[in-house]
């Protein structure tokens, strides 16, 4: 047996502390919550088919459809300008 430290054989690591002056954002944008909410459906049509039982494939892979389709939506709203600090969104005095 070791007369060494169990402390002695891990290398202490330093962390910088974090900046919390940073925005992160959140993807508060109509982009993300109709994303998200597009998911969600998808999510709860995925789940009640697996509820009503193996007859229901069909219904889960369409759940699974409407995720990727609101993924999509939500791509594509980001480029046109409704993401976070789009241009849609943005102030322009009007």
């Amino acid at each position: 047996m070791s007369n060494k430290s169990a402390t002695s054989s891990v290398a202490a690591t330093v962390q910088e502390p974090m900046d919390h002056s940073v925005e992160l954002g959140h993807g508060n944008s109509p982009a993300a919550w109709t994303c998200v909410a597009i998911m969600l459906f998808g999510c709860i049509v995925g789940c009640i088919a697996f509820v009503i039982g193996e007859s229901a494939t069909i219904v889960f892979w369409a759940g699974v459809a409407i995720m990727v389709i609101g993924l999509v939506t939500g791509m594509v709203m980001k480029k046109i300008g409704y993401g976070v600090d789009g241009s849609k969104l943005k102030n322009n005095g009007h």
